[in-house]
């Protein structure tokens, strides 16, 4: 079973990550073993920034496209609770 907290690794420490799969010609596991971390948190940095490259699978979003989706997703939230009449509070008097 995995263990209670998540580890946060800095920004930097990502970067080097990928860069380092990607100019030693090793597989993500093996890397992944070599620094210590989860194979599955590398697998998914390096996939995020391959999206972000332009390098990822057809249809595949990018963090600027994700965050404007997360952006737009909250907003249009908001909106239906302000025009819903029935999520909306009564008015005041």
């Amino acid at each position: 079973m995995g263990s209670k907290y998540t580890k946060r690794y800095t920004e930097e420490f990502k970067r080097d990550a990928i860069a380092l799969v990607d100019s030693s010609g090793k597989t993500v596991t093996a890397v992944a073993r070599e620094l210590g971390i989860s194979s599955e948190s590398l697998r998914g940095w390096y996939r995020k920034a391959r999206a972000d490259r332009g390098e990822g699978a057809p249809g595949e979003l990018t963090s600027a496209e994700r965050e404007e989706l997360r952006r737009l997703r909250k907003e249009n939230r908001e909106q239906q609770q302000t025009t819903d009449p029935l999520t909306s509070p009564p008015p005041s008097s």
